[in-house]
């Protein structure tokens, strides 16, 4: 159990972002493009489960400080730092083979995000406003992914709305941080340093509010409005604005800021609004025939 906690499969959800090029092409029921999707999935997961370790590896001293992270497999004791380095190892050569038999392509972006991601480990993190850019923006590497895999062009206005919200979640990660050293004292992240509430209150407003324009300016682009449905696309930002405004809530008012994959798993309403989007959408891509708000 500790060995594979160590590789929190639970954050594997993420990369069900190689998805959504799939879901909104009109490719989900396609079996060879899920096919191609799930094996992308499977290689992401493997060489994220060997940031993960790496990340632990190098920041045990400071997840020993943390009131959550001092339980992890590392930090805790329960998995020697010799053995944590053999598995990734492995899980890095398999998921990096995989990542190839897929595509050439596809491996090249798997080793950006892979070493996007080691820069980010051992300094990059370091640096306030770009630590948080880059984490959003392996949420875009893997939607890019996606498509790749599964030949599947991904238009602007998909990435930059995967990069919004992605980018809401971790500036909410950071505000957890502030929170927990206004209360210990202890600066769990060295940019940390050069947050405080006002100014991480302030980016999550903002962020916020750009994500409901920039949505409805999605629903109107000129990728549905080609489409003989696509003004029905506009109703389904009902679902995105009351997911939004109970995340807000979430961060402000029940200070629960924590793992943005722990509130998914955790928070009934969440879990409604995702649900009823996804729902809008497989009537509006999937099932023409069904014809609601004429």
């Amino acid at each position: 159990m500790k060995y594979i906690e160590l590789l929190r499969p639970k954050h594997w959800v993420k990369n069900f972002f190689l998805f959504i090029p799939v879901f909104f092409a009109g490719e989900f029921l396609n079996p060879d493009k899920i096919q191609l999707a799930v094996s992308g999935i499977l290689a992401f997961s493997l060489v994220a489960s060997v940031i993960y370790v790496m990340n632990d590896i190098i920041d045990m001293d400071a997840d020993r400080l943390h009131p959550k992270k001092s339980r992890r497999p590392l930090a805790s004791g329960d998995v020697s730092v010799s053995i944590a380095i053999i598995i990734a190892l492995v899980l890095l050569i398999v998921g990096l083979w995989i990542g190839y038999a897929i595509k050439l392509k596809f491996l090249f972006i798997l080793l950006i995000y892979f070493f996007l991601n080691v820069g980010y480990s051992f300094g990059l993190k370091k640096v306030p406003i770009l630590d948080i850019f880059i984490v959003a923006a392996g949420f875009v590497i893997r939607v890019k992914a996606g498509g790749i895999a599964t030949y599947i062009p991904v238009t602007a206005w998909l990435n930059v709305m995967i990069f919004l919200l992605a980018l809401l979640l971790t500036i909410a990660k950071r505000r957890d941080d502030v929170l927990i050293k206004s209360e210990s004292g202890i600066d769990l992240r060295d940019s940390t340093k050069n947050y405080n509430l006002e100014f991480v209150n302030s980016l999550i407003v903002m962020v916020s509010g750009i994500i409901i324009v920039a949505y409805l300016m999605y629903c109107f682009s000129g990728n549905f409005m080609d489409t003989e449905r696509s003004y029905q696309v506009y109703y389904t930002s009902i679902f995105v604005l009351a997911g939004t405004m109970r995340y807000l809530q979430l961060v402000f008012v029940k200070n629960d800021t924590g793992s943005p994959t722990n509130i998914l798993y955790k928070d009934r309403f969440i879990q409604l609004t995702i649900l009823l989007w996804i729902l809008s959408f497989v009537f509006i891509i999937y099932i023409p025939n069904v014809n609601f708000f004429q």
